[in-house]
């Protein structure tokens, strides 16, 4: 069997659940493939509220705010949430996560996750703090500790975090992926060309994936 390589753009918020479930679809879609595909997937940012102040805001308001939606409205979309989480193997424990929170310091340490092979791994453990233990992903000390439990050096993490590194390439990337046309996320975006949007399930990426494939 030949092996297709492919690039995987995953362009994302570690404080959208949406996301969470993207990313463990594919993981499961791309299991579903085997050994007919390796791909290759780079973490790119995007955040759902760049203008959040450092002690974020109260979900249920935000959510009244932004969406207008009310709280019978958010807890029927938490339950659709959590059971789309559990099919894939993700656990949303929807009472551990009151506030919604900035995600620019998040992104620069993945950024910088990346140059050291541990992206993926930080990105899902990022999710996990967020969403499973209701940490705070803006908050350093949250994020150095978290960088050190995937393997990466925890006084590099903190270096990074104070000296503002990777800033401008996380803008650079917010900016570019802006400019064409991704107004919301995830955004799956397969060989620089195929875009795949929103939380799909596995079967909605096995399918575009192997459509992709049998087209090279």
């Amino acid at each position: 069997m030949t092996t297709s390589p492919i690039r995987i753009d995953f362009v994302s918020d570690v404080s959208c659940p949406w996301c969470a479930i993207g990313l463990n679809s594919l993981e499961v879609a791309l299991g579903r493939l085997g050994d007919s595909v390796q791909a290759q997937i780079h973490f790119q940012p995007f955040e759902l509220n760049p203008h959040m102040v450092p002690e974020g805001q109260d979900i249920t308001e935000h959510l009244r705010q932004k969406y207008g939606a009310s709280p019978a409205q958010q807890e029927q979309t938490r339950a659709m949430i959590r059971q789309r989480g559990a099919d894939v193997g993700f656990d949303f424990a929807m009472g551990m996560r009151s506030r919604i929170y900035n995600t620019f310091d998040a992104h620069r340490l993945l950024h910088w996750a990346g140059e050291h092979g541990k992206q993926k791994e930080l990105k899902k453990a990022l999710f996990e703090a967020y969403f499973t233990r209701g940490q705070d992903p803006s908050s350093r000390t949250v994020l150095v500790q978290v960088a050190g439990k995937v393997g990466l050096d925890e006084a590099e993490a903190v270096q990074v975090l104070s000296s503002g590194r990777y800033a401008q390439e996380v803008r650079d990337m917010e900016h570019f992926y802006h400019r064409n046309g991704i107004q919301s996320v995830p955004a799956v975006i397969i060989d620089e060309k195929h875009l795949i949007s929103g939380g799909q399930p596995p079967e909605a990426f096995e399918r575009v994936l192997r459509q992709i494939l049998a087209a090279k």
